[in-house]
């Protein structure tokens, strides 16, 4: 096991991509990159992690942030709950006197923070024996001991993670963690995994029976649901009609969109302006844009905005597509 954390180690000093939150033990900011890693690529998050650091330097600053602030500066990374709760988060700190948690209890104790974002702070920041399991962790495992057991089942993630724990180099916990996040993501890939360029690939026991592109077993995913929507495009004297979705939605909770039929049912649906598509995990979305007059009154959760101040409105994904198929006026 000690040959296998040295190759590993050995490996990540000469071969770790040069990320800005690996130069730095503070726990904001590795709390905050690690927040934006979940569901989202590295390539991706970069640049909003780059503005939203310039933008929240510090716990303080965050805590002090606007909620509307903070996820205009998340706006295009998605799953905003994760924003909503770093703002939360925040606050508790700073309630707490400022200083961030380095121990598990307290760190899940923060909104949003579960096992996985807890290890990964604690081992990398204040150097706690904790392993950071992953997708990527559960693959690597899997392949390691040829192990073919379906890792979206509980007991089998318990299990890979007390082997993920047994393996953690303890004296170097932060370095061996992303380590291993780092031979998941850039070597040990789901799909043609390079094998070749593995510095662990001795200890690996698919390879040797030649099954390491079978592994990790996972169950089938969820169908995909396709869905078609109709939202309408109403514009009066340089104004459009948006519609807010509610505080307490599952998703995009305030964020501001076209309004569909049923919002506006008086209205005068005209030509077909455009189409677009979106997605949002297993859902499959069709916008048709359509153009449309209404002679009523915005009350909540409608309200009339200036057509050129767009960039000062916090619009869901889908609606941005859709008014980028307005022509030019």
């Amino acid at each position: 096991m000690q040959t296998f954390r040295r190759a590993l180690l050995d490996w990540y000093a000469s071969e770790k991509r040069d990320l800005p939150w690996r130069r730095t033990l503070d726990p904001y900011a590795i709390w905050i990159s690690e927040i934006m890693l979940q569901q989202t690529r590295v390539a991706a998050v970069l640049p909003f992690y780059n503005r939203f650091m310039a933008r929240f330097p510090n716990v303080e600053a965050l805590a002090d942030a606007h909620e509307e602030d903070v996820l205009a500066e998340w706006a295009g990374l998605g799953y905003y709950s994760r924003a909503r709760n770093l703002h939360n988060a925040a606050q508790v700190v700073v309630a707490l006197g400022g200083t961030f948690p380095s121990n598990r209890a307290a760190l899940l104790a923060l909104p949003g923070i579960g096992e996985y974002t807890a290890a990964a702070i604690g081992s990398i920041a204040f150097g706690l024996p904790l392993a950071a399991v992953d997708g990527n962790l559960l693959r690597v495992i899997s392949r390691l001991d040829d192990d073919p057991s379906d890792i979206g089942h509980v007991r089998t993630r318990a299990r890979f993670t007390d082997r993920a724990q047994a393996l953690l180099d303890r004296k170097h916990p932060g370095e061996f963690n992303q380590a291993m996040m780092e031979l998941g993501a850039t070597v040990c890939l789901p799909k043609s995994p390079r094998c070749n360029e593995c510095p662990v690939s001795a200890h690996c026991a698919a390879r040797l029976t030649g099954r390491q592109s079978e592994l990790p077993v996972k169950a089938r995913k969820q169908s995909k649901v396709h869905l078609e929507v109709v939202v309408l495009v109403i514009r009066r004297r340089g104004r459009i009609l948006l519609c807010q979705r509610p505080q307490d939605a599952g998703q995009m909770a305030g964020f501001w969109e076209l309004p569909e039929v049923s919002a506006v049912p008086e209205a005068s649906v005209g030509a077909k302006q455009g189409e677009v598509r979106h997605t949002i995990t297993h859902h499959h979305y069709r916008f048709n844009v359509m153009l449309a007059e209404w002679s009523g009154t915005a009350r909540k959760p409608l309200a009339w905005k200036d057509l050129n101040k767009m960039n000062k409105v916090l619009l869901t994904t889908a609606a941005k597509k859709a008014l980028a198929c307005l022509s030019s006026e």
